[in-house]
């Protein structure tokens, strides 16, 4: 048996601290990058948990009798609930800053992300469908090429992360504005790369739908409540 749950969250959580690490050094992270690291890393482990438990138990695995099952990826994370999960934990933990904090949080969760897919390196599980495309990547013992595409997902939330880090930086964008975004942008990453994997069932689209429809709608809102003079709150979190 492998454990490489463990391996993959540490892929994600080293990208999540250098993104508040630098953001924080350029002034445009919320004030005290130990807040959201400890508010980060307890939805991180909140999501990893609920997304573990989820996938164990549609997969028909009881985790009261099978408890080391919860650290082995024999059948990954369920997205949804690990997102739903991750996202609400983070909304308890920073309720008395929301918006900071989300916003704090946008560009790091973003990289976080693509650190978590980059993870499938240690769990063997970057391939999806055949490609004769010349990046394509065969399995051991295997003649067959398949898309790398839990890489193409790590690419795209890590442009992700960038231009919103960038963004915060170089502009003022109205609160709530890049939280909605950031949401909006890792739904249409796995919405776009779900069709290259290797699923039978057709994998969650309808979170990624929902995850995207949800985002951008918050971001237009804050957006529009920026434009009229009401802004969503934008106070910094405090030591």
């Amino acid at each position: 048996m492998e454990f490489t749950l463990l391996g993959a969250v540490l892929f994600a959580v080293l990208p999540l601290y250098g993104v508040l690490y630098w953001e924080a050094r350029r002034g445009n992270a919320a004030s005290c990058t130990k807040n959201l690291w400890d508010i980060a890393l307890a939805g991180v482990i909140a999501g990893v948990f609920v997304g573990r438990l989820a996938a164990m138990i549609g997969d028909g695995v009881n985790p009261i009798t099978h408890p080391a099952d919860m650290v082995l990826i024999r059948g990954g994370v369920a997205t949804g609930p690990a997102a739903v999960a991750g996202i609400a934990t983070v909304a308890w933990l920073g309720r008395e800053e929301l918006w900071p904090v989300f916003d704090g949080l946008a560009a790091a969760a973003l990289a976080g992300l693509g650190g978590w897919h980059a993870g499938c390196v240690v769990r063997d599980a970057c391939l999806g469908t055949a490609s004769d495309l010349p990046w394509a990547v065969a399995q051991d013992g295997s003649t067959v090429t398949r898309h790398p595409v839990e890489m193409y997902a790590a690419l795209g939330l890590f442009a992700g992360a960038i231009v919103i880090a960038v963004w915060r930086q170089r502009g003022r964008p109205a609160p709530a504005v890049p939280a909605g975004l950031a949401l909006a942008w890792a739904s249409a990453v796995r919405l776009l790369t779900e069709p290259l994997r290797p699923n039978l069932s057709g994998g969650p689209i309808a979170w990624y739908v929902l995850g995207f429809v949800a985002g951008f709608a918050l971001a237009l809102w804050a957006w529009n409540r920026h434009r009229h003079g009401r802004s969503a709150g934008n106070a910094p979190v405090g030591d």
